[in-house]
């Protein structure tokens, strides 16, 4: 099993900084998790690329 891997996304409602963990296994992902911060829920789209480099996105659920 891969290590987690670690990212920075920004939270589109409050602005906060917050780090979350992606799991490399699955190439692409998109999952609602609460800000850490304002509770409000996030859509994260993660994927990672043949070269294994991870892109993560985070939008606000009810845009």
């Amino acid at each position: 099993m891969a290590a987690l891997e670690h990212a920075t996304i920004q939270c589109p409602y409050c602005w906060e900084m917050l780090d979350i963990s992606i799991d490399p296994s699955v190439s692409e992902q998109t999952y609602v998790e609460d800000c850490q911060v304002c509770c409000q829920p996030i859509v994260i789209t993660a994927a990672i690329d043949d070269r294994s480099e991870l892109t993560v996105t985070a939008e606000a659920e009810n845009a």
